[in-house]
């Protein structure tokens, strides 16, 4: 899900790129490369990771299975601040706590939403739906942010919201109340994202990480402990590398960051939604219904057009 980012779920923001003297600074054009790699491979490991959690959720409480993940991911973070300048000390701080409690908590609920929504409705429905998030927060940056939305961004919401009733179908007989669960998610990320925003102008990066993934294990564990399940042998690889896949795409995510502006790299986050759609197919035996391609695309179309807007503001801005 990709976390803002705004990307997946569990995209964390990341720390601000370290000084480099120039004279040994990358040339911009090979900095910005090898972050579209990164952000590429990152877009494989969390469609892999959600193909794990379809797979985990099904065999066990979708709760249990995120209370593991996030206490692995809080092992991460910790170490990450931990050697980041300034150690833990300066990654708690924060001129937000309650703000950034809310946000670890939101995102741990939007992940348990998500995963329970594979489950029911599969990768590929799942992400055609959820893939409007980027929508939501260009809908909502008004009355979260203060933002100006002017008339383009809101018929890029209307034709976003078109694309998701065609993959909805309603009214055709197909359409049922599991199919919310992929937009609640969406709205949730979405607001996550927007928090975010919120936060980062007075936090830097690494509180904000470090925040998200020990305020999500707290939530979590307080609900995960009540559903408590033996683990099948067969088992513990999967959710061994699912936890991996999580460290592995963060990590990916911060380098990215660090070499290349988000904006730039926020169409390429995308691609996971492709990678999504064969693992759908081909592992679990999933189809993409044609309105289903069309509406994704639809969104995914929506989508990119309010980024390079916001490429286009910010571009005039500076100008």
């Amino acid at each position: 899900m990709p976390n803002n980012r705004q990307t997946g779920p569990l995209m964390a923001p990341a720390a601000r790129p370290p000084a480099v003297p120039p004279p040994l600074a990358a040339p911009r054009n090979d900095r910005q490369g090898t972050a579209i790699l990164l952000i590429c491979a990152s877009a494989l490991i969390f469609a892999a990771q959600d193909g794990i959690s379809r797979y985990l959720g099904a065999a066990y409480s979708p709760i249990f299975v995120i209370m593991l993940r996030f206490w692995f991911f809080a092992v991460f973070v910790i170490l990450l601040c931990a050697r980041a300048p300034g150690g833990l000390g300066r990654a708690m701080r924060s001129k937000r706590p309650w703000t950034q409690i809310f946000r670890g908590v939101l995102l741990v609920a939007e992940v348990v939403v998500t995963v329970e929504a594979f489950v029911r409705l599969g990768l590929i429905n799942t992400h055609a739906i959820f893939a409007c998030y980027p929508l939501l927060i260009s809908a909502l940056s008004g009355p979260f942010l203060g933002e100006k939305v002017g008339w383009r961004r809101w018929v890029a919401v209307a034709v976003g919201f078109a694309g998701i009733l065609i993959v909805l179908k309603p009214g055709s007989g197909v359409f049922s109340a599991d199919a919310v669960l992929p937009f609640v998610g969406a709205a949730m990320f979405a607001v996550y994202g927007l928090l975010t925003r919120l936060v980062g102008r007075d936090d830097p990066a690494m509180v904000s990480f470090f925040w998200t993934g020990i305020a999500g294990a707290v939530a979590i564990t307080l609900v995960g402990v009540w559903h408590w399940e033996p683990i099948a042998g067969r088992d513990i690889p999967w959710l061994l590398l699912l936890c991996l896949t999580a460290v592995v795409a963060h990590f990916m995510l911060i380098k990215a960051y660090e070499l290349a502006e988000a904006s730039a790299l926020q169409p390429f986050s995308y691609t996971q939604l492709v990678w999504v759609s064969i693992f759908g197919v081909v592992i679990f035996g999933e189809t993409l219904a044609p309105n289903v391609a069309i509406g994704g695309l639809i969104v995914v179309g929506a989508g990119l057009f309010t980024w390079w807007r916001a490429r286009q503001r910010e571009r005039a801005g500076q100008g």
